[in-house]
């Protein structure tokens, strides 16, 4: 068999409403390798109403366009039935265009009888989202109504995935047609001048419902032409995948606020750190499996307070004193670890590509044949390293040791000596960690544990991880290949050890590591100082910028992009966009022609007040935000930027509004249209005033995305709803007892808040039900 070189899409292709843009999310390549390993995590918001996610395996090209190996479809309902989400291997199956249909389509459907004649009339309004189908990324739409032998079409829209037709096709009807049983057929279809034309969807819907209801109108979703997908019976290759679906409706931010408070208060009251407290019964409700995602929602909950380092330390105090053998400290998977280790991603990522990032690129690029492990040493695969003949397993020894030694000093010097690069706030949460350590473990014989207990986060479950897997950090837009991932798995082997301070030096199975001790050994007392130079830092723990993500000094992201400023309400034509080399730091948002210009045209990011996606059909054209900025007198300004695919996009929104997330002018809504003809484009209306909501979130859910509280709090209201059986159970032994239990108030309102949640999700449900307008048929 051949090579593959390919990388897997998620495409969510179906029952999207309005203003709502295509999502899709791609992998890294996996280069010259028919079993490929991705390990990549991505999270898609997508609307209520959506129907089915597509994962398609292509085999990237390096000339010309990708192929498509297969897909797997997987329907809501499928996703839905697993509690605990989907894991398994999953068949490809073939890829028909016929299949491949998204969108809707608005139509008018009428029955019209009188003495004279009967008639069938379809009022064909509009379309939102076909398919692309053009090498333009567009497609020439049109319509066709079908019944019996009777057909009609509208006129083809040229270039657009969002037609707008506003044609009435009617179908004279004989007499006895009346009586059938037939179904009444809307097609789209892509014309093309040369060839067939594609299809781009269908609606159906039986005849008999018209002589129900005369006049049906409403948003159709388009379905497949109908062909059965056939299992190639894994000829295709097989994919596997771990999906789970979780449903949220996420409500105003006053309603959230009671449950805000109570877990404020659980890290600011003056009550004895043993007491019960929200969070304390958060975690015993929390499940093993959910407790990683709990403590990255609270980690965003209380960055967004202002009390990330409050609420650690609390947790922390909590995990040291309840900790009698030193060398079990912080090694279960409690609140206070995963917290711990979830707050150094959310902090410190600038931080760790500044660190590692050149030498991780040095690695990648010199690509060294490195292995220690004799049992591994393939002579085929080495470069000859002498010119006197064949090599030995004792110079490939000799040499990997060499090449890993320059490495690993390398990483080490560059990590000690970036005291001052590391963010304030991990450096403040670190220094009370140290001290409630030392407090908890006192004795002599316990002098290292309080540097363990901080190695043993920093090194252990930040900077090692981070080397093992470079793309999983951000810091390569690729996975390594065989040969570097060996050496940087050696490599995060040998950090962990001096994470361990060397104690654990020769009494592991991989006693072929020991050439690499003596620098371990060596390293043990420049860590230590290290770490006591990172605690030394006079910050009043109640006065930390802890907001402040982002160093100013840093910039966050550059690259080049394509940009247009609209100067006033009418936009001017796609082909306004000028590409320009942009740089992003937590001060400003600038650009220039060339990276090496020496004229810069830059936005204050205080000046920011909305960052968002643009409706495709705004431009003709994939893959455009905006940035609305806001100057002294309070006029708005709005500059379009196009990225080079979706990926790029979402990794622009994410910077920028993370950057921006505390400005204090932010919209509360927007136009994601254009405006034309005096009305924007995604409304019809001629009001400046927006007619979507703004976000504050990325669609990509890892941890670098910004806060956005409600989201935050309502994944801790569904596991606290979880747990209600067992809040129930505290708060009744604590009232059958002759004594006050500290934690009966606390059990009792946090209790009051879950059902006063649970209310108003169903009073929105209830709401958005008797709202609905929409009607969305399946066959």
């Amino acid at each position: 068999m051949g090579e593959f070189s390919g990388y897997c899409s998620i495409w969510h292709v179906e029952g999207k409403r309005h203003n709502d843009s295509l999502q899709t999310l791609t992998t890294a390549t996996v280069w010259k390798n028919l079993n490929p390993f991705w390990g990549e995590e991505y999270t898609l918001h997508l609307p209520m109403g959506f129907h089915s996610l597509s994962f398609h395996v292509m085999d990237e090209d390096t000339i010309g366009h990708d192929d498509v190996i297969g897909k797997i479809t997987l329907s809501k309902e499928a996703i839905g039935s697993q509690s605990k989400g989907l894991d398994s291997w999953l068949n490809l199956t073939r890829v028909d265009p016929d299949d491949e249909v998204q969108g809707e389509i608005h139509l008018s459907l009428e029955l019209l009888k009188d003495t004279e004649k009967i008639s069938l009339r379809c009022q064909v309004i509009e379309a939102r989202d076909l398919a692309p189908r053009d090498i333009s990324g567009t497609s020439d739409p049109f319509a066709r109504v079908i019944f019996n032998n009777h057909s009609a079409e509208t006129s083809i829209i040229k270039k657009t995935r969002f037609p707008h037709w506003g044609e009435t096709l009617e179908l004279e009807l004989d007499p006895e047609e009346l009586s059938e049983e037939g179904t009444v057929t809307v097609e789209v279809w892509d014309w093309d001048m040369v060839g067939k034309n594609d299809f781009l969807g269908k609606v159906e819907i039986p005849f008999a419902c018209l002589h129900k209801t005369p006049l049906l109108e409403g948003w159709f979703r388009l379905l497949p032409l109908g062909n059965n997908e056939v299992d190639a019976g894994g000829k295709l290759g097989a994919l596997r995948l771990k999906v789970r679906l979780v449903e949220d409706r996420i409500l105003p931010s006053v309603y959230y606020q009671p449950l805000i408070d109570l877990l404020v208060e659980s890290v600011i009251s003056p009550t004895e750190v043993e007491d019960s407290s929200a969070l304390t019964m958060l975690e015993e409700v929390t499940t093993v499996e959910s407790r990683q995602d709990v403590a990255m929602t609270l980690v965003k909950i209380y960055l967004g307070q202002g009390l990330v380092v409050p609420f650690l330390d609390y947790l922390n105090t909590r995990e040291v004193n309840h900790t009698t053998d030193p060398n079990t400290l912080f090694r279960s998977n409690s609140l206070a670890s995963k917290a711990m280790e979830q707050f150094m991603k959310a902090v410190g990522m600038l931080y760790l590509h500044e660190v590692l990032k050149p030498i991780i690129n040095r690695i990648f690029d010199e690509k060294k044949y490195i292995e220690l492990d004799p049992c591994k040493i393939d002579l085929n695969r080495t470069r000859r390293i002498s010119f006197k003949g064949a090599v030995s397993e004792a110079e490939v020894r000799d040499s990997s040791v060499e090449m890993l030694q320059g490495y690993l000093t390398s990483i080490i010097e560059s990590i000690v000596g970036s005291v001052d690069q590391c963010p304030p706030v991990m450096r403040v949460a670190f220094k009370q960690l140290h001290k409630r350590v030392e407090e908890q473990f006192a004795e002599p014989e316990n002098e290292d544990v309080k540097y363990l207990a901080i190695s043993g986060f920093f090194f252990l479950r930040f900077f090692a991880p981070a080397i093992l897997t470079p793309k999983l950090f951000q810091l390569r837009d690729q996975h390594a290949d065989t040969r570097t991932s060996r050496t940087l798995l050696l490599l995060a082997k040998a950090l962990q050890s001096v994470g361990n301070l060397g104690l654990q030096l020769g009494h592991g199975k991989e006693q072929w590591m020991a050439p690499l001790h003596p620098i371990i050994l060596r390293s043990v007392a420049s860590v230590k100082d290290f770490l006591d130079k990172l605690i030394d830092i006079d910050h009043d723990i109640g006065k930390v910028p802890q907001r402040a993500v982002f160093m100013p000094s840093v910039t966050v992201k550059e690259g080049y992009l394509h940009k247009h400023k609209a100067e006033g309400p009418q936009l001017l034509s796609r082909f306004a966009f000028k590409k320009r080399y942009f740089w992003l730091t937590s001060e400003t948002l600038s650009y220039a022609k060339t990276p090496d210009w020496q004229v810069r045209s830059s936005i204050p990011i205080q000046c920011v007040c909305a960052v968002e996606r643009v409706d495709e059909n705004a431009f003709q054209q994939q893959n455009v935000m905006q940035v609305i900025t806001q100057d002294n007198d309070g006029q708005l300004h709005t500059m379009y930027i196009q990225c080079k695919n979706v990926n790029e996009l979402n990794q622009w929104l994410s910077a920028i509004r993370k950057v921006s997330i505390y400005n204090e002018r932010m919209l509360p809504s927007f136009h994601p249209g254009a405006h034309r003809s005096g009305k924007w484009t995604c409304c019809l209306q001629a009001d400046r005033a927006g007619c979507s909501r703004t976000h504050s979130a990325v669609t990509l859910g890892d941890w670098s995305d910004p806060l956005d509280p409600d989201v935050e709090t309502q994944t801790i209201y569904k596991q606290l709803l979880q747990g209600r059986d067992k809040l129930r159970s505290v708060e009744e032994t604590s009232l059958s007892t002759s004594s006050a239990w500290p934690g009966q108030s606390v059990a009792a309102r946090l209790l009051a808040v879950i059902e006063d949640l649970e209310q108003a999700h169903a009073t929105f449900q209830r709401r958005e039900k008797e709202d609905a307008t929409s009607v969305i048929l399946n066959p």
